[in-house]
């Protein structure tokens, strides 16, 4: 099959759905597959496109009212009916397709079989929910044009659901094991242990609840340390909150690379992303059950879905201080635990290979031009 994976957002950046569009595409090809990315061109970005990358029209950045910052683009329509004419997909796989405007002008014009995956859960907030309501319309005039629906999440599919009876199927995000892996040696003895969180800094990610229960936490334990990594609007408010509360050994890190990410992920003892809403799945936590990272998570519904069973011992309400830092020092220091989490995690790490995914995609695809054939018949 010749593929188009549709991606609304900067290519060049590093991020949830870019990662997971190129390996999606790099598994596609290995299997035999004309796979190509289709993306607007990044702003301010002279070079040409990488491998198998198709930019069309152009980006920009805004600050939505979810508290977050997302991308528009759009495109020429004769450029977009002469890329299409071009390339004549077989199918054309939307990543977040509700997303101005790219999306829509493709689809209103594609011949493909239109596939869309919903990656965003929607917060739970006023604002949201008036976005929601005064986008709804034009989402619902992207949806006309899908042939099948997938999901990365059931809280992703929330949405959704509310404005399409078709089935969605729930095919999760996942994680590189070749990249992501343990250390050799757990170094479970050592005094001065480490907390680690990348992530935004805003604030719906929680990192302010973070650092309060941290400090009850070294009042107990004075040797641990905490690394913020990445960077955000709220860093100046979150570094004035370390100095308030006197705290010693809180590192900011500013942006990190991959590579960073990755020797933070094996050589920290514990891994915390506190969000307290609006994450739709939580790759960053799948990330670290690959590299054998004991994780404590905010209690929302897109991390309660990776962390099921055993690592439901993961979850917990941020805003509760004292049990947020009581959680912290259980996962950080009772081995036993810390052992029995690894397990489960092992165990769970076979549902989110791409080898998997691409899988649950293909059936989808072969599944929807079944449809269109017989529709066309």
């Amino acid at each position: 099959m010749k593929i188009g994976l549709v991606c609304p957002y900067n290519i060049a950046k590093k991020g949830g759905v870019q990662e997971h569009v190129l390996a999606v595409m790099a598994e596609l090809r290995s299997r035999g597959h004309d796979a190509w990315i289709v993306t607007p061109r990044p702003p301010d970005y002279e070079d040409e496109p990488g491998d198998h990358i198709i930019f069309v029209g152009g980006s920009a950045d805004f600050n939505s009212p979810m508290r977050t910052t997302v991308q528009v683009s759009a495109s020429v329509n004769e450029t977009i009916e002469r890329m299409l004419e071009e390339e004549r997909f077989d199918i054309l796989h939307f990543h977040e397709p509700w997303m101005p405007m790219l999306s829509l002008q493709l689809l209103s014009r594609s011949t493909s079989v239109n596939v869309a995956t919903f990656h965003a859960a929607i917060p739970d907030t006023v604002m949201s929910r008036s976005f929601v309501r005064a986008v709804g319309p034009y989402t619902k005039s992207v949806l006309k044009y899908i042939d099948a629906y997938t999901a990365v999440s059931d809280a992703s599919a929330e949405y959704v659901c509310t404005l399409t009876d078709e089935p969605i199927a729930i095919i999760p995000n996942g994680v590189d094991t070749r990249r992501f892996t343990p250390p050799k040696t757990f170094k479970e003895n050592r005094k001065h242990k480490t907390i680690f969180y990348v992530g935004r800094l805003e604030g719906r990610k929680g990192v302010k609840y973070l650092i309060r229960a941290f400090a009850l936490l070294q009042a107990r334990r004075p040797e641990i340390s905490l690394v913020l990594a990445s960077d955000g609007p709220d860093r100046d408010k979150l570094e004035a909150l370390v100095d308030d509360l006197n705290l010693q050994n809180v590192t900011f890190t500013g942006y990190i690379s991959d590579q960073e990410k990755i020797k933070y992920f094996q050589n920290s003892d514990l891994f915390c992303s506190p969000a307290i809403y609006g994450e739709s799945f939580g790759i960053v936590l799948v990330e670290a059950m690959a590299s054998g990272l004991v994780t404590v998570a905010g209690d929302n519904p897109g991390y309660a879905g990776v962390m099921s069973g055993l690592g439901a011992i993961s979850l917990v309400h941020p805003k509760h201080t004292e049990e947020f830092a009581r959680r912290l020092e259980l996962l950080l220091y009772e081995k036993d635990l810390r052992k029995l989490w690894r397990e489960w995690a092992q165990g769970e790490l076979p549902n989110y290979t791409y080898q998997r995914i691409t899988n649950e995609y293909e059936e989808v695809y072969k599944m929807a031009l079944e449809q269109r054939k017989q529709h066309g018949s």
